[in-house]
């Protein structure tokens, strides 16, 4: 009984960050916003994304970063060329090999992002993926409003599983 509540409040919450994340990206059309979505399953993004377009209209892009990736403008820009997306989606940060590299250079080209970019930009981030840019992209993750998460932290997936166990 306890795993049904607890998958029925993931989905409820799943849906409300969903809808959360449509109404940040519309709000921010047409100029350029950082938006940090939290997510720690790569299937559980695919659903969500799947669910996005239900809820938003706006003609969204994807950028999936390959493991080699060494800087995240240029990995951008090299894919919409001269294009200004109605939004755009980066995923595979948690793959990149160089992370920590690719989040500094982020931080230091931060400015051309504002500059270039005309659309709000979505960064598919995991807790570690989260923690390092606290750490290395400080002023860059400044810039994001909130993140939006689309499960549980790690913290809170123990303690969940804790009491499902006690229970």
């Amino acid at each position: 009984m306890i795993s049904l509540s607890n998958s029925e409040n993931s989905t409820v919450g799943s849906i409300a960050a969903t809808k959360r994340l449509a109404r940040a990206m519309m709000v921010s059309g047409g100029q350029f916003s950082l938006l940090l979505a939290c997510c720690n399953c790569v299937q559980r993004q695919q659903q969500v994304l799947n669910l996005l377009t239900e809820f938003s209209s706006a003609d969204i892009h994807e950028v999936f970063l390959s493991p080699a990736a060494e800087k995240l403008y240029t990995a951008i820009t090299t894919e919409i060329d001269t294009t200004q997306p109605e939004a755009l989606m980066v995923r595979g940060l948690e793959s990149v090999v160089a992370i920590n590299q690719l989040i500094i250079s982020t931080n230091i080209m931060r400015d051309e992002f504002r500059k270039q970019f005309r659309f709000p930009l979505v960064l598919w981030v995991n807790d570690e993926i989260l923690r390092k840019l606290v750490w290395l992209a400080p002023d860059f993750k400044d810039w994001a409003a909130t993140t939006i998460r689309f499960d549980l932290p790690n913290s809170q997936l123990v303690e969940s599983e804790q009491q499902a166990i006690s229970a």
